[in-house]
């Protein structure tokens, strides 16, 4: 079983309990949308001693959970899963995800960082993403950020230093 050194912050027990059967890992749950500042401490912590990667469920909650650490937390680590691969019966999430989903999030792990531009907002629209739906999902799978609207994957494509030829390498034109 491959040991992950950072802790992973989930949302609640049944995504801990599913990744501690694919990983040697510890774990902090923010109880969904519950988090509160004891558990935004602890996460703190755990960044400064070990490192954190987030991995909330691919829904509306798990973006707002995962906005609230990065408040706190701006260099974490980042794990998306995809929502065609998190949907259960009835639910959306982390522990409805497929294992493969799950080990192949944690395996291509992203990090974000504020400095300059990589691609600007002109560069951007001339990739035909805005208004075409199939290219970003194409762009948030190829590039592994998660998923959003056009002005996030905007942010995240900024963040993680992906530039224009680095969409046309992976994407085409």
């Amino acid at each position: 079983m491959k040991k992950i050194k950072e802790v992973i912050v989930v949302e609640g027990k049944t995504d801990t309990a599913i990744i501690k059967k694919l990983f040697d890992v510890e774990t902090i749950e923010t109880h969904g949308l519950g988090i509160d500042d004891q558990v935004l401490d602890f996460i703190e912590q755990a960044q400064q001693k070990r490192g954190v990667i987030i991995l909330t469920d691919p829904d509306y909650p798990g973006m707002k959970i995962r906005n609230e650490i990065i408040k706190r937390v701006p260099h974490a680590k980042h794990a998306f899963i995809d929502k065609k691969d998190a949907i259960g019966h009835k639910k959306l999430g982390v522990a409805e995800a497929r294992e493969e989903a799950i080990i192949q999030a944690l395996e291509n792990v992203v990090t974000f960082s504020n400095q300059e531009e990589s691609i600007s907002w002109d560069e951007f629209i001339s990739l035909n993403i805005i208004g075409n739906k199939k290219r970003r999902m194409e762009i948030y799978q190829q590039f592994h950020l998660g998923y959003g609207n056009v002005k996030t994957l905007f942010k995240r494509l900024n963040l993680t230093q992906v530039t224009k030829q680095d969409i046309i390498d992976k994407c085409g034109e």
